[in-house]
Formats: C-alpha cells, structure tokens, sequence
C-alpha cells in the first residue's frame, strides 16, 4: 500500500508554529493549488490543510510567508469528529519534505536556509589556497 500526495501550490495565509504538549513543534498552513477541469473551463482551486512537524515545521514557519509557492510531499491522513450528533471527516497533509518554488515575484525568505548537509558554504577567497 503506498498512501503519498505531492501538491505545489501558494500559501493561502502565514504559518503558524505551535508546541504540543509532548513539546514536539509543529506548523500548520493552507496550500490553495489551482486546477482546470477542461480545456477552456474557468480555474479551479482546491485548499489542502498541512501540518509539518519537528525541523521541518519550524523551517517552514520561518521560511515562508502567505503568498509564497511551495512544495510539499507527504502523505494524506483523516481525523473524525463527533459533534451534537454530526460525524465529521477532515482530511489533511502531514508534509514530510517541502522545497522552495516560484519565480523572480515571490518574495525570497529573509535568510538562506541551512544546508541540510549540515556544511557551511566558503567563500573561495576563504581557501587558503
């Protein structure tokens, strides 16, 4: 069984990173992802809640902004409700990876991220040879 969901889309409002009461962070965000149905039909737009935990999250509520595109790979997951008698299901994203999109109009993020490597880039006037 395989359960993965890839979407590129633009962020609908800012991040917001949250501590949950075993202290793993946690970011929650609204990818709006536009779709056509036809060849001449009017655009469509479909809205898919996520939530990116630990490292990720926290990269993703410093590095992103609403408006700014996005990438996230991860995986599709429900919750269900009972409230006053009305059983609800809400779907989700639980992002695993995200990467950086768009062009020259999106804003850049107000810093570089960390290279996942974990090296630091040199300058090559810095080599001292």
């Amino acid at each position: 069984m395989m359960n993965r969901i890839i979407i590129k889309g633009r962020l609908t409002r800012d991040p917001e990173l949250k501590t949950g009461s075993s202290g793993i962070e946690f970011c929650k965000f609204t990818v709006a992802v536009d779709r056509r149905r036809g060849k001449d039909k009017e655009k469509e737009t479909d809205f898919f809640d996520c939530t990116a935990f630990g490292q990720t999250g926290v990269a993703i509520s410093k590095y992103f902004t609403k408006g700014r595109e996005i990438l996230v790979e991860g995986r599709m997951e429900s919750s269900k409700s009972d409230k006053d008698g009305v059983k609800r299901t809400f779907w989700g994203v639980t992002v695993d990876t995200f990467e950086f999109c768009g062009g020259k109009n999106d804003a850049a993020p107000a810093e570089a991220p960390a290279d996942p490597s974990g090296f630091t880039p040199v300058e090559t006037e810095e080599l001292p040879f």
